[in-house]
């Protein structure tokens, strides 16, 4: 559970104002900045991939934006070298180990599809401010982002068929389709090819591209006007939105993705010929 705590009762800097409150938890930290709240995964910049323990903060975090509409917009990022390096594929084996029936497996594939759900849903703005690199499940976590900017050094790339796994994460390949566009995704998927920052823009996958020190301003450049405008308008907007990439998602199988993981993890795999021998 996220723990939210008073900030620091240090005198506020001009230059840097004090937020005011503070969030805590085992794998991101919030500060909150009157109606901004920036989340910051990884604080430690150790582990730049998507964790359980990073899905169940997530989740706790939006969940709780219910009884918040004092917060209006989202500003999601990352510390470390890289936003993010994808799900963690260990903790796929070990809940296997665990539970060989996939019933552990299937619980963390649906922690994810809930929280892209909730961040799709919430009533409040989200932006995805990314740098390094970002694959798989981070790609996946920023698509269901409203706005996304990104350094011009930025690196995508979606690996799942190539390390053997169906991009089953999340729900996202129907959003990635959605916001660009079926015949590029499709190509992007199949050949597991990385991309820059450029072509992800022309894809629509970022709105912004900037140098990376200009990536804050870019981002602080959206939330100045969504702050002043009237939040039931924004709300509204927002949610009216979603319902129309929902609806061009009506053949989704997002529900499935904890199944198809799980299955394929679980197939039992040839043994190579160095085993054998």
């Amino acid at each position: 559970m996220t723990e939210i705590t008073s900030p620091s009762p240090a005198a506020p800097s001009p230059a840097a104002p004090s937020p005011t409150a503070v969030f805590h938890g085992k794998a991101l930290d919030a500060e909150q900045y009157g109606p901004v709240l920036r989340v910051r995964l990884n604080p430690s910049g150790r582990d730049s991939t998507l964790t359980v323990a990073a899905l169940d903060d997530l989740a706790d975090l939006l969940h709780g934006l219910h009884d918040r509409p004092d917060v209006r917009v989202l500003v999601l990022s990352a510390a470390g070298d890289d936003f993010c390096l994808g799900a963690d594929r260990t903790e796929y084996q070990a809940a296997l180990e665990q539970d060989p029936t996939g019933a552990v497996m299937r619980r963390i594939a649906d922690k994810a599809h809930r929280v892209c759900e909730a961040l799709e849903n919430t009533h409040a703005v989200t932006i995805a401010r990314l740098h390094g690199r970002v694959i798989g499940a981070g790609l996946a976590l920023a698509s269901f982002c409203d706005l996304r900017a990104g350094a011009d050094t930025c690196r995508f790339r979606m690996p799942e068929i190539g390390v053997g796994l169906p991009p089953a994460w999340g729900g996202a390949m129907g959003r990635l389709v959605v916001e660009g566009g079926a015949a590029r995704i499709r190509e992007l998927m199949l050949t597991c090819d990385v991309f820059d920052a450029a072509t992800a823009h022309r894809l629509g996958l970022l709105h912004k591209v900037t140098p990376p020190d200009g990536l804050d301003a870019a981002v602080q450049a959206w939330v100045r006007p969504l702050v002043r405008r009237s939040p039931e308008a924004v709300t509204l907007t927002k949610r009216m939105l979603a319902g129309h990439s929902r609806a061009a998602r009506t053949a989704d199988v997002a529900l499935l993705d904890a199944h198809l993981l799980t299955a394929e993890l679980n197939r039992p795999r040839p043994r190579r010929a160095e085993e054998t021998a």
